[in-house]
């Protein structure tokens, strides 16, 4: 029996605008992946089928228990709550507390019930998630990736019947993310999984895609899915050219029915100058003629209508699934070394000395778990933190992009954030490049805050190619909020990049599709 049921639900907003329309399905198997484009509605599609919202029409049937993971509440992180208290385990953990002061109140050991162990049970428990051991431990004290991982641990511990996990590996490092795999393939009841993550999404039994289009499911897991993109292109592909050659043929052949007609016309004229035959004869060839001209015409125009409806709806769908891309300026190369730390210590994480060097092209991946220092390297190298011993050589400039661009002014326009950042780039060029990365016309002007996060990676890495000097980038975990067909399209973009860039992400899939080179391996 279906965990969800949905018939023909919409949502529409108060302004008028519709995000999604007529959309049913049905969740039986227990693991599905809800992909699709960032602003497409995915996370309001989970709330409907989950009854946390009501559709603008249509219903929806749930059976079960159901729990949700979403990112980081802000509550969560500006509260006092400790662990216990998040975990719903400290009323036991204060009678326990009690009763070891020596008090002998029934109430209390009714409380405990026969969790005389629960202290050490969870500060174990605590330790092996990589959290820090103490049950009074405040919340708002963990980083991300703990705190992710604890809110995870409750949701697979409890007995709902379906979870929903929205983009749940956000903030996790590798060996989190393979903690969450286990998590996922242990847990009994059924997993709604909204994530552009691929090493989740290949745990799933289905892909259910959320586009323009409607809802589109696939009976297999990510690489099925990918698959089956690539053919629905390349089908769309192959129907669009014979559209195009059908419309050419068309064009050609009715040029020369044209040009035939005429002839045709101008030998009557000739023959009716000349006499030969009778009026009466030529008159009746004449009508002949006009009406098979009057028939052909239409029949043309007919094909020719129906080209152009077929090729305009093979286009709007081929526009919603073609695959994006970014054409880059190809910089200048550079040689020699572009940094060099000799005897380093960081300020923070990482406590033993090391060296690095980056070559002026060189790709490299920076990994290693959460803490180890990777972030303080970037600060290092940023000039925002120094080195409290160890020498530090950086020869040309360094170009900082986090996972929400921070390089770009959010309330500067798109053409502004060009013009500003790009030294003695004229307003037409970069109206141009613009025009190039999909912003034509008056879209320039749209606010950097109002952009998505796939269009904020756009335009920054736009902008840090068309600098005087390839710089250096330095990417922190830039492909953490992006939807699936950005992050190939960004990971294109860094592999045609001339100059050199670190790369800190725990996506396996999108390193080496960035053109990664050599990795360089913080310990934990």
């Amino acid at each position: 029996m279906p965990v969800i049921q949905a018939n023909k639900i919409s949502h529409q907003f108060e302004n008028g605008e519709t995000l999604f329309e007529d959309i049913s399905c049905s969740m039986s198997a227990r693991r599905v992946g809800l992909v699709g484009r960032n602003g497409i509605g995915k996370s309001y599609l989970a709330d409907i089928l989950t009854k946390e919202q009501t559709p603008t029409t249509g219903s929806v049937t749930v059976r079960g228990k159901v729990l949700r993971y979403s990112q980081l509440p802000s509550s969560l992180l500006s509260s006092s709550l400790t662990v216990a208290q998040f975990l719903e385990q400290d009323n036991i953990l204060y009678a326990l507390a009690r009763i070891e002061q020596g008090e002998y109140d029934s109430h209390l050991f009714e409380i405990v019930g026969e969790q005389w162990e629960l202290k050490q049970a969870l500060s174990t428990q605590l330790k092996a998630l990589g959290l820090p051991d103490q049950v009074d431990f405040p919340c708002n004290k963990l980083s991300g990736g703990q705190l992710a991982r604890l809110q995870l641990w409750q949701l697979f511990e409890s007995d709902a019947d379906l979870l929903v996990l929205d983009e749940p590996s956000n903030h996790l490092d590798q060996e989190a993310r393979q903690w969450l795999v286990a998590q996922m393939a242990q847990f009994a009841g059924h997993i709604l999984l909204i994530s552009h993550d691929r090493i989740l999404l290949r745990e799933m039994e289905q892909i259910w895609e959320l586009s323009p289009l409607g809802l589109n499911q696939f009976g297999g897991n990510y690489d099925f899915y990918h698959q089956q993109k690539s053919l629905e292109r390349s089908a769309l592909e192959r129907q669009l050219d014979a559209v195009n050659s059908e419309q050419k043929r068309l064009e050609v052949q009715a040029q020369k029915n044209h040009e035939k007609a005429q002839q045709r016309e101008s030998q009557g004229n000739r023959i009716r100058k000349s006499g030969s035959q009778p009026k009466m004869l030529l008159d009746g060839a004449k009508n002949s003629a006009e009406n098979s001209l009057s028939n052909r015409l239409k029949n043309e125009n007919s094909r020719r209508t129906m080209l152009e409806q077929k090729q305009r709806h093979l286009s709007e769908r081929y526009e919603q699934i073609k695959q994006q891309k970014i054409y880059l300026d190809s910089g200048t190369n550079g040689r020699g070394t572009a940094i060099n730390m000799v005897e380093a210590v960081l300020p923070f994480g990482h406590a033993l000395a090391f060296n690095f060097k980056l070559e002026a092209t060189q790709k490299l991946h920076l990994s290693g778990p959460n803490g180890c220092g990777k972030s303080t390297l970037m600060k290092v190298l940023q000039r925002q933190l120094v080195l409290p011993s160890g020498e530090l050589q950086i020869n040309r400039p360094v170009c900082y992009l986090d996972q929400h661009f921070g390089l770009l002014s959010g309330q500067l326009s798109m053409l502004e954030n060009m013009l500003h950042h790009c030294s003695g780039l004229l307003e037409i060029d970069a109206r141009t490049l613009l025009a190039g990365v999909g912003f034509r016309r008056d879209s320039v002007f749209r606010l950097v805050s109002q952009l998505s996060g796939g269009e904020k990676m756009k335009l920054a890495m736009l902008i840090v190619s068309h600098q005087p000097e390839s710089p250096i980038l330095l990417l922190d975990e830039p492909d953490n909020h992006l939807d699936l067909d950005s992050k190939i399209v960004l990971a294109q973009a860094l592999k045609s990049y001339q100059g050199a860039f670190i790369l800190v992400s725990h996506d396996k899939d999108f390193v080496n599709e960035s053109g990664v080179e050599c990795q360089f391996e913080f310990e934990g």
